[in-house]
């Protein structure tokens, strides 16, 4: 569970600090910087699985066909920052397994990773850069201090359950020297004692935390598990729209491949008993029904002769539909609830738009299975450190999403002009509703009324922020002998009007 990020030096992202609840929602205009900020989650994700070309090069947006991985700093014209930094706090399980299936338990499960990088150019011309570790530090954080860095203010009950420490020395990984010669210390965790593995930075393709191992280092190998289960989903209809052959992974993809498997496999997990399936069908069923009135049933059908699995929806009048024939949103809405209802899904789920293909009147359902994937964190006293920790952090610039969401949950994104140097430049800030926990932790300034209003009445029409007047006066006479729908006197009696404002 990711608790609190911050980021400089990528892409607009500079001195960006925020910290996370179970549900939070970015909510900006377009080209302000919200991608990046999920971009900047699944760069760390991708450091804790991959060397750093690899990783850098998976970012979006970023120049992959030429290898040039310059454009993920932070630049003014033709000037590019030099190093770009990130650290990120997170809980992690207290135990899972490395990459050779052994066990891995850990000392600390509440933890600080940061991670300095450095473009490094390449001498011969062949490639057009690529980057080198400058600093990567792990630590835990003290039982002491675990309060003051969880401001969302979970119970008793859950930190008791989650956050735990057994380590005493600070560091699992650490940074020695600044120059050349600069080295990484791994500090033994996994039983044995002495001295510190000494690596050269200069000479590591990949992160420290990216080959760690449960025999050396169990606690810093559950923080890569936990890194590498932050994703972006990104689902696409015409992945959802596939059926599966038999052999297919029964994991949900993030693009949204495989969710006829998924399904399946979740529909006969407990023993293949056709009560259970009939279950979990009713139960997305169920889900499906706040977006689409005439939903009755979900099932997988199984076809032994073609060996593939595909995902029908039957309506009441007992009509069967498959897959392909389902509209985007139904089937973006299916794959939620699929999440929903793993067991074993765990991590970060970044979305952008969720509301995309969803029709205003069911995007309340839509936030409501938003949060319903997320960790319960109030007064729970049955709190279990086995539940796999959740956590969905989403984008908007819908005015529908803004309003629907619990007003702790909102991060208000907006562009501002600072001064590095001698150099002015564009950088994203984030702002919090005042008298929530974001604001009150002091990291986040709070919003300007003026700014929120923009949400609550999404087409101003009059006042200060009359911008939609004044672009229909601007219009051509042609299209002003066309009536709008808010200029009807049957409809125009229910526009909202602005407060006046002086923010």
């Amino acid at each position: 569970m990711l608790t609190r990020l911050r980021v400089s030096g990528f892409k607009n992202l500079v001195d960006v600090d925020i910290s996370f609840g179970p549900f939070t929602c970015i909510a900006g205009a377009n080209g302000v910087g919200k991608s990046n900020l999920l971009d900047a989650i699944g760069f760390l994700s991708a450091l804790a699985d991959r060397p750093l070309l690899d990783a850098a090069l998976s970012v979006r947006d970023q120049g992959t066909r030429t290898g040039d991985v310059k454009g993920l700093f932070h630049h003014v014209g033709d000037h590019f920052d030099k190093e770009m930094s990130f650290e990120a706090e997170m809980i992690i399980p207290g135990h899972g397994t490395d990459d050779l299936g052994q066990q891995a338990k850990a000392t600390a499960t509440f933890v600080q990773y940061a991670v300095s990088l450095r473009y490094k150019s390449d001498n011969g011309g062949r490639t057009l850069g690529s980057l080198e570790l400058v600093k990567e530090e792990l630590k835990h954080i003290t039982l002491g201090d675990a309060p003051s860095h969880l401001p969302f203010a979970p119970s008793r009950a859950w930190r008791r359950a989650f956050v735990k420490n057994e380590r005493r020395t600070p560091h699992y990984i650490s940074t020695e020297g600044s120059g050349p010669d600069r080295v990484i210390n791994v500090h033994q965790d996994g039983g044995s004692s002495g001295k510190p593995q000494k690596l050269l930075a200069a000479n590591l393709p990949r992160t420290v935390l990216s080959a760690a191992n449960s025999a050396e280092s169990p606690t810093a190998t559950l923080v890569k598990r936990e890194m590498q289960s932050w994703r972006l989903l990104q689902l696409e209809p015409s992945s959802l729209r596939e059926p599966d052959n038999f052999t297919a992974p029964s994991e949900l993809a993030s693009d949204g491949a495989h969710l006829p498997a998924t399904l399946f496999h979740l529909a006969n997990s407990a023993n293949g008993s056709a009560p259970d399936s009939a279950a979990v069908y009713s139960e997305v069923a169920n889900r499906l029904a706040q977006l689409i009135d005439d939903i009755r049933r979900i099932y997988v059908d199984r076809d032994e002769r073609r060996q593939l699995l595909t995902i029908y929806a039957q309506s009441r009048d007992g009509t069967a539909y498959p897959a392909r024939a389902l509209s985007d949103g139904t089937l973006r809405f299916l794959a939620l609830t699929v999440l929903a209802i793993d067991p074993h899904s765990r991590g970060v789920i970044c979305m952008e738009e969720p509301e995309n293909g969803i029709h205003p009147e069911r995007i309340p359902a839509m936030i409501r299975l938003l949060l319903d994937l997320t960790t319960e964190v109030g007064e729970d006293e049955s709190a279990n450190a086995d539940t796999p920790l959740r956590q969905v952090i989403i984008n908007t610039h819908s005015p529908a999403v803004v309003m629907q969401v619990p007003d702790e949950s909102i991060a208000i994104a907006e562009t501002v002009e600072i001064t590095r140097g001698t150099t002015r430049c564009k950088v994203m800030q984030l702002h919090g509703l005042e008298g929530t926990w974001r604001q009150a932790s002091g990291i986040l300034k709070p919003v300007s009324k003026g700014r929120l209003l923009a949400y609550l009445n999404p087409v101003p029409l009059s006042g200060e922020f009359g911008i939609a007047e004044t672009l229909w006066k601007q219009a051509s006479s042609s299209r002003e002998r066309h009536r709008r729908v808010i200029d009807r006197e049957d409809i125009g009696q229910y526009r909202i009007q602005y407060p006046e404002t002086s923010e």
